[in-house]
């Protein structure tokens, strides 16, 4: 294996089946649009049509909305938040850590933590700062996406006027949608924290070694 898959093989891997799963997402979101284009008379659309639609932009930024959310909150959350004999929380009594002092920033630091001032209290939060700025792009995405399928839907069945974005952030469809997410993604890291206590996966970073009481926290 080349050295530079081997040093990068989790995210090749990740962002691999995310554009997997994307394409086949967009092929049967198109087929099952057409069926609903279908059932009204109108022809179908091309694949690349489809992926203009707010059907599937709608799709799309949904989850990823959700998806971000929950990573965002999670690393705030973690940052204050403890669970006891969990691996996915840090120890009880763990302040800060003393690599964060940026006094002891060395020559390979990031620059934030040898320069200070602004840009290292913003390095700080930069993480969770990024994952909310996504959720937020995303719910934008989301929302427009939505708007549009919408439009497009109410045009097929009855021609009706369409609404605009703001008309559509007050319907219980647009926030449907995203609870429906919103709640699946913290029951599934709450699930994640909780068997992370009693169970383990060796050789995961996740998870605490096999040998390692259950009461002890943190990986």
């Amino acid at each position: 294996m080349p050295r530079w898959l081997r040093q990068n093989g989790l995210t090749v891997a990740m962002l691999g089946a995310f554009l997997v799963f994307l394409v086949l997402q967009s092929v049967f979101g198109w087929q099952t649009h057409n069926e609903e284009l279908a059932e009204y008379g109108a022809a179908p659309l091309s694949w690349w049509a489809y992926l203009g639609t707010g059907h599937f932009a709608e799709a799309v930024f949904e989850n990823w909305e959700s998806e971000f959310l929950q990573m965002g909150g999670y690393v705030l959350l973690t940052a204050y938040l403890v669970q006891k004999g969990s691996a996915e929380s840090k120890p009880e009594d763990q302040g800060d850590r003393p690599e964060d002092d940026a006094r002891r920033a060395t020559p390979d630091s990031p620059w934030p933590a040898r320069f200070g001032g602004l840009p290292l209290a913003v390095y700080r939060h930069s993480l969770s700062i990024a994952l909310l700025l996504i959720f937020a792009g995303s719910f934008l995405g989301h929302l427009l996406g939505g708007v549009r399928a919408y439009n497009e839907e109410q045009a097929l069945q009855s021609g009706a006027a369409p609404i605009s974005a703001g008309q559509f952030l007050g319907t219980s469809d647009f926030w449907f949608q995203s609870m429906q997410n919103w709640q699946s993604e913290f029951l599934a890291v709450g699930v994640l924290i909780l068997l992370s206590i009693v169970l383990r996966q060796h050789g995961s970073p996740e998870s605490k070694p096999v040998t390692t009481a259950h009461a002890e926290t943190g990986a």
